[in-house]
Formats: C-alpha cells, sequence, structure tokens
C-alpha cells in the first residue's frame, strides 16, 4: 500500500496506549484496517514521567495495529494534554500593502505567523493558534476573509499553550519506538472532530472527555473553538479513592468501578453486598454498593464541577455565549453508570455520552465505537485530513489546515523566526514536514 492510502492516530493516555491504523473508503467514512492496545506505563495525568516504560508501551500498541492490519506504520499523529496545557485569547493585525488586492491565504498565514511569535513565559511553547473572528477594516464578525478587500487585516485567537519539554519528550519516545511524528495536536480538539456534529458545533457545546489522568473539555459556539482547558483529575483519581476507601488493591478496585459503580448512590439498596477475596488466604471483604456509589459520587461530583467553573468562565451564563446544545462526555471515564444523569443535576444542561461512531464505516468492530477510542479515532481523523493534504499537488503549504487546527509546519516556521521560506518547487509537503521536525527534535537533545 502506498503511504498516501492509510493513516495513523496514536492516543499515548495515561492508562492505555491505542494505535489505530485506518484509511477513507469511497463514501467519505473511515475503514479501520487495525487496531492495537497497549498498557500505558509512564504517563502520570496526560504528562510522559518515565521515557523507557512510554516507549516500550508505544511499540507494543504499534506492533499489534501492524499485525492486525498487516501493515508497517511510518507516521503517526499524536495527541497532547496533560495540566501544563492553557489556553488565551488574544488579538492581532496586520497592514496589508495593497488594499485593491483581495485577501488571501498568504495574509491568513502572516497573521497567524506573527501569534506564533508571541513571547511566552520561560519553558512555554505554542501548540495550537486557532483563529475565531476576523476583522476586515473594521467590519467585524466574518468567518472567511478570503476574497474581500480591505487594508487592516484583523483577528482574535485562541491560542493554545504547552510546556517545551513535555512536547519534546513525546517526540522523543515517537522517534526512540522508529516512528515519525507527523502532527501533534491537542487532544479535546481531537475528540470533538470524533464526536461532535456541526449543529452542535453551531449551536454551542461543551465537550467534556473523561480520561485515566486528565479530564479535557473543549467549548465550540457559532462552529468555532472557544475555550479549552485540560484539568488534571480523571477516572484514576476515582479508583484511588475505592482503593482507600475500601482497603482493597488496585486491580480490585478498578473491577468494582466498571461492574458495579454508580455515580448515583440513590439506587443502591442498603442490602445489596459485594464480596472481594482476601489477599493470600486472608478473610474475604465485605463492600456495599451503597458505599462503594457514596465514594464515586463524591469525587465524581467534585471533577464535573471544576469542569463546570470552566464553562462559567466561558461566559455560559450570558445570553450570547449560551451553549444550547449543552454538554456531551466522552471518554474512558464517561461509562459510569448514571454518570449523565449526575452531570444534568449538577449544571442544569441538556447531556449526551458522545460515541465515535458517525464517522467510522459500518462495518467497523462494535467496540472501536466506544467512547473509550474517541480521541484516538478524532487524531486518526486529523492523520487522513492531513496526508490527503499532503498528497495534493497543488496546495501549498500553508494550506495545510484541519478544522482551523494549523500544521505544526507554521509553528515551526514561527519557532525558527519566520526564516523559512515556503519554497514553490514540488517537494513533497510530507518530505519538508518530516525534515524539520527531525531537525525540532534532534536540536531538542
Amino acid at each position: 500500500m502506498e503511504q498516501g492510502n492509510y493513516s495513523v492516530g496514536l492516543d499515548i493516555g495515561t492508562t492505555k496506549i491505542v494505535a489505530i491504523i485506518g484509511r477513507e473508503n469511497e463514501y467519505g467514512k473511515i475503514e479501520i484496517l487495525g487496531t492495537g492496545r497497549s498498557k500505558s506505563l509512564g504517563v502520570h495525568r496526560g504528562v510522559v514521567n518515565n521515557i523507557t516504560q512510554t516507549i516500550s508501551s508505544i511499540q507494543q500498541a504499534v506492533e499489534q495495529a501492524e499485525v492486525n492490519a498487516g501493515l508497517k506504520i511510518g507516521s503517526v499523529v499524536v495527541g497532547i494534554a496533560g495540566q501544563h496545557i492553557r489556553s488565551l485569547q488574544h488579538s492581532d493585525y496586520i497592514t496589508r500593502p495593497n488594499a485593491e488586492e483581495v485577501i488571501n491565504d498568504e495574509d491568513l498565514d502572516k497573521l497567524c505567523n506573527q501569534v506564533y511569535k508571541l513571547v511566552m513565559l520561560p519553558g512555554e511553547e505554542i501548540i495550537h493558534v486557532l483563529p475565531q473572528e476576523y476583522k476586515v477594516d473594521g467590519q467585524s464578525e466574518i468567518k472567511q476573509p478570503i476574497g474581500m478587500y480591505g487594508g487592516r487585516l484583523e483577528a482574535n485567537f485562541h491560542v493554545v499553550v504547552g510546556q517545551v519539554s513535555s512536547i519534546k519528550n513525546i517526540g522523543r519516545c515517537i522517534k526512540s519506538a522508529g516512528l515519525d511524528l507527523a502532527n501533534i495536536t491537542l487532544e479535546p480538539l481531537a475528540s470533538a472532530e470524533a464526536v461532535l456534529s456541526q449543529e452542535e458545533k453551531e449551536a454551542g457545546v461543551a465537550l467534556i472527555d473523561i480520561g485515566g489522568g486528565t479530564t479535557d473539555l473543549a467549548i465550540f459556539k457559532d462552529g468555532i473553538i472557544r475555550h479549552t482547558s485540560v484539568i488534571p483529575f480523571g477516572g484514576n483519581v476515582i479508583t484511588e479513592d475505592i482503593k482507600e476507601g475500601c482497603s482493597i488493591i488496585e486491580k480490585q478496585a478498578e473491577l468494582l468501578k466498571m461492574k458495579f459503580g454508580s455515580a448515583w448512590p440513590g439506587e443502591n439498596k442498603d442490602n445489596e453486598i459485594v464480596s472481594i477475596p482476601g489477599l493470600r488466604g486472608r478473610e474475604p471483604k465485605e463492600i456495599t454498593l451503597k458505599n462503594l456509589s457514596k465514594i464515586i459520587h463524591a469525587r465524581v461530583v467534585e471533577i464535573v464541577e471544576q469542569v463546570y467553573v470552566e464553562i462559567k468562565n466561558y461566559g455560559h451564563e450570558e445570553q450570547k455565549k449560551k451553549l444550547i446544545a449543552g454538554i456531551v462526555l466522552t471518554g474512558g471515564g464517561s461509562q459510569l453508570k448514571h454518570l449523565k444523569q449526575l452531570v444534568e443535576y449538577i449544571t442544569g444542561m441538556d447531556t449526551r455520552i458522545g460515541y465515535p461512531n458517525e464517522h467510522l464505516a459500518g462495518d467497523s468492530d462494535e467496540e472501536i465505537a466506544s467512547p473509550l477510542y474517541a480521541t484516538a479515532v478524532g487524531l486518526l481523523m486529523n492523520a487522513l485530513e492531513t496526508s490527503s493534504k499532503n498528497t495534493a499537488p497543488e496546495l501549498e503549504p500553508q494550506e495545510q489546515e484541519f478544522e482551523g487546527v494549523l500544521v505544526e509546519e507554521n509553528a515551526q516556521a514561527a519557532v525558527s523566526g519566520g526564516t523559512n521560506t515556503l519554497q514553490k518547487e514540488r517537494k513533497s509537503i510530507f518530505d519538508k514536514w518530516s525534515e524539520k521536525l527531525k531537525d525540532f527534535l534532534d536540536n531538542a537533545e
């Protein structure tokens, strides 16, 4: 198979690492060719803290996916999360030399590259620059200014910032696992691609992705990303609480949570008891399901309230910013029983569970359509989008854009002080891409 035919998304999570190989079929749906999953060792709250273990976990997942698909994996698109991620709003403008010429892609890129040169705190780097609305000569609320005339082009940007060291560590793990890094994208944005419909993004929606180590939030309104945030709590802290509260080992706590756990204590009767075998011949422990769900309830309420604070910070309570489509829950943690009802109760917003099956071909494995794989499917969609732009010869490198997520190409141009003038010769974008990333990672060491 040629490179352009299939792409790979790699989700490096706190509890699991998932590699998904897929391609687009003739109906524009994604056909999954192979998946690999391994236990994630060496990642804590979305950040790599043991490179050797992470590399071997990545290799395991990738090998499994290769065997399933009968294909060799070359480059991957990876997601980034973790509590070091923060976002900020920024406005910038450029003055065009000739107001009689129409605004084109180059003007937009020039404006975006200008934002990449913003001075960040020491040790931070811009991951994404996402344009929101444009202004042309004072005329505001323009979604797409290409083709208009004007001398002053202004825009509001949603800038996502992360720690350089975390980004480099991910790059190093990918490189050491024998893979090329095609792109890095923010995990909540990837999950949003997989589970949200365009109507929801227009109406206003908050996507809450509850993973093992972090809970990611992405808010959309009028089809544009408005707010992103990463909260450093996820399903693992719930397991930890059960372990402490019931004095049992982690493995048993995880099983209890998945099998009998509920976010709503009211539904369990006092006499419902589950017996846990004791360690090494000790007496078995008896745990009431009411106590179990009280422990889970307390922690889930804490997580949901933190997310709700972020939703209020965005301004959900203002009439103009109201999120009409409410909340979409996804990620492994969203499978907890009665979580949807609890979220509705705390926030008063309509809630549904998000499944990434809308974009998948009909014959896909049911397991992949689980909320657990939302981020991985979103990363695969990003990878397919990037590679389809790469293979189109008439496209300039600047035009590699995925729903407003600018590819690292521009980021690197900005990092190097804009010195890399885009060559016009037909050297494939993908080659330039990998060269740039290799240089970046080599310099990082």
